[in-house]
């Protein structure tokens, strides 16, 4: 008897499935499945060695066996042909407690066993550049302050365009594309979802936005800081909660923002772990390089420095854009989708078991006024500093689950050993008349 994928394949006209799971550094990994061989994968699953992606195996590791989830299903707009499929890993008949999509799912549980459904919204920013990476692909989009310049969007619509179109076809509900604050870069939005599908097109649409640029002779990055003197690419996330019984969003309340007492415990339980989730949020040595920036060309970074939180004001870390909702701005381009939602989750659920409160809001300029706030705490300076954050904060790691933190703590630690390792230009032109 056919299964599930089988029939969406004759359906919609799919001759190949890609079975595809993220490892721990947000890598997609995939395996090219014909449909005559898709009933027996969807049962067994399509077979991978562990050690050859990013996750804390050894080559002596038997077969990690991605089991793909027909409900996670996405046909390819650009080719129908094909269908991306998003695979839950398991090994010796458990689940992979590392791998991220199950461990996003374990805190969609998590949720459910409270009655509640986490519900969010990313805004996934990128650069279109050229084929190497070396300069962004618009030579005339020149502007000091290119943020929503008309013609550069433009002259790139038939990119953006098609990318959405795609979106529109999928039913995704994109309602605004930009030309975004640096020279080069754009956003596109989609509508909000559970945590899990919002994981799976955060995923998809890096895939996506990556392979229709491929077609025009460009390239995309989510690099989170490509060009020194620009704007990095930031994922935004807008965090709700919604009752898993009735529907309503358990976030809306009555305060002069529109937030719940349990939306203020939520947001309580960001801040608190906001310097150890940096580590997942920001998870590159070029992160720090966005959210530590200097002034940028356009004037602002747009990037938070510190743990704070405020109304409509995106000099913080966490914005209240309106009722029943926040908006966090501590994420990169480089984030794991299914790790960030996890962390989210993880870090908001820790604040409603102890009633975390979120300190005081301020609704001054940070990146002008932010001196003369005494007791804010600093976001980590370097990959490593949030990693040493991640590992001191038990609770949060607890909540994740130790053998996905403390894989993810070696394979981390292993890239900043690497980074060190290297010897820069910088040390030669500074160091060398010593």
């Amino acid at each position: 008897m056919a299964g599930q994928l089988h029939q969406f394949a004759s359906t919609n006209g799919v001759r190949y499935f890609m079975i595809s799971f993220t490892d721990l550094f947000g890598a997609q990994r995939a395996k090219l499945v014909p449909v005559e061989a898709i009933d027996d994968m969807e049962v067994e699953g399509a077979g991978f060695a562990g050690f050859a992606a990013h996750l804390d195996m050894t080559p002596a590791h038997p077969d990690m066996l991605a089991i793909p989830d027909p409900a996670s299903a996405i046909q390819l707009p650009w080719k129908p042909e094909l269908a991306w499929v998003a695979g839950n890993c398991v090994m010796d008949d458990a689940e992979v407690d590392q791998a991220p999509r199950n461990t996003l799912r374990r805190l969609v549980a998590a949720a459910a066993d409270q009655g509640l459904v986490v519900k969010t919204g990313v805004e996934a920013e990128f650069f279109l550049t050229t084929p190497d990476g070396s300069a962004i692909s618009d030579p005339h989009d020149t502007a000091a302050k290119p943020c929503y310049d008309q013609q550069a969007l433009m002259r790139r619509s038939d990119v953006i365009t098609e990318i959405c179109d795609n979106m529109l076809k999928l039913g995704w509900g994109p309602y605004q594309n930009d030309h975004e604050d640096a020279n080069g870069q754009f956003e596109m939005n989609f509508e909000f979802a559970d945590a899990l599908t919002t994981a799976d097109r955060h995923s998809f649409f890096k895939f996506m936005v990556k392979s229709v640029a491929e077609r025009h002779g460009l390239r995309a990055t989510f690099m989170p800081k490509p060009f020194e003197r620009l704007t990095g690419n930031g994922c935004h996330a807008h965090v709700s909660a919604w009752d898993a019984a009735d529907g309503s969003n358990v976030f809306a309340g009555d305060d002069e923002l529109g937030l719940s007492e349990t939306a203020r415990h939520f947001l309580g339980g960001i801040m608190e772990h906001a310097t150890a989730m940096t580590a997942i949020t920001n998870p590159t040595v070029n992160s720090y390089k966005r959210i530590n920036a200097p002034v940028t060309h356009s004037g602002a970074t747009w990037a938070p420095n510190t743990v704070t939180w405020s109304g409509n004001n995106r000099t913080h870390m966490v914005r209240v854009p309106g009722p029943g909702r926040f908006e966090l701005r501590l994420a990169d381009g480089a984030t794991n989708p299914y790790l960030f939602q996890a962390a989210i989750i993880a870090a908001g659920l820790l604040g409603i078991e102890s009633k975390a409160d979120p300190g005081e809001r301020l609704d001054i300029d940070m990146y002008a006024e932010g001196h003369t706030v005494r007791d804010a705490k600093r976001l980590p300076l370097n990959l490593l500093d949030a990693l040493r954050e991640f590992r001191n904060d038990p609770a949060l790691r607890a909540s994740l689950g130790d053998e996905v933190s403390d894989a993810y703590l070696k394979l981390k630690g292993q890239e900043w050993d690497s980074f060190m390792a290297h010897f820069s230009s910088w040390e030669r032109e500074n160091t060398l008349d010593v």
